[in-house]
């Protein structure tokens, strides 16, 4: 069986790229563009467009396109600290919000980070991190749904780390970061409350347990 057509488009996008078609930085053509040139639908077309900014390698800048990501910084971890224990180092008391929370099919992407097939579920959350009250991270986590079975959604969203190791005797090993730099969205600019367009940081983390 042949890969899906998403799956073909993502991969011979990457493949320009790192031909140097298009250089960090640029401008990749509109989706209708490309979409165009492929021969499939926009709907199509977006679905390989969002597996590449899943990944880090586009990333969409709002009311100017889609580019090419800036180089990032990746950092392997031996010790791997939770947010709950890095804001309790740093004398702040931690509080979490939810904003969303459900099982799933992985993408392409969580298929190939957390080596699953598409027939594993993963969870997949999306909170919003405090320090003293003050909004700090917006994170999104994804995680294969047998880790987390048998698990109460309050234990799994208030400090996932310390709830693996707690209740399921999982004991968290080494972690690989990435680091870029981005703007803020309009949604990830309003449950931080800064401004739309503003710097802010991206941390991708892989953890192995």
């Amino acid at each position: 069986m042949g890969l899906p057509i998403y799956i073909q488009i993502h991969n011979e996008i990457k493949r320009n790229i790192e031909a140097n078609k298009w250089k960090i930085g640029d401008r990749i053509p509109s989706e209708r563009e490309l979409s165009t040139d492929f021969g499939v639908s926009r709907m199509t077309l977006r679905q390989a467009i969002q597996t590449l900014v899943d990944e880090g390698i586009l990333e969409r800048r709002v009311g100017s396109g889609t580019f090419v990501a800036n180089q990032k910084v990746q950092e392997k971890m031996a010790g791997v600290t939770g947010f709950t224990d890095l804001m309790l180092a740093q004398g702040k008391v931690p509080s979490s919000k939810t904003i969303s929370y459900h099982t799933m099919e992985p993408s392409l992407s969580e298929m190939e980070k957390l080596h699953i097939t598409q027939d594993q579920a993963v969870l997949r959350m999306e909170r919003l991190r405090y320090g003293d009250e003050v909004p700090i991270c917006f994170e999104v986590a994804t995680v294969p749904e047998n880790i987390v079975e048998g698990l109460e959604k309050s234990e799994v969203t208030s400090s996932l780390y310390r709830t693996l190791e707690q209740k399921k005797g999982l004991q968290i090993g080494k972690a690989q970061q990435t680091v870029s730099a981005m703007l803020a969205s309009e949604r990830i600019a309003e449950y931080l409350n800064i401004k739309r367009g503003e710097a802010i940081l991206r941390l991708r983390q892989i953890t192995y347990l």
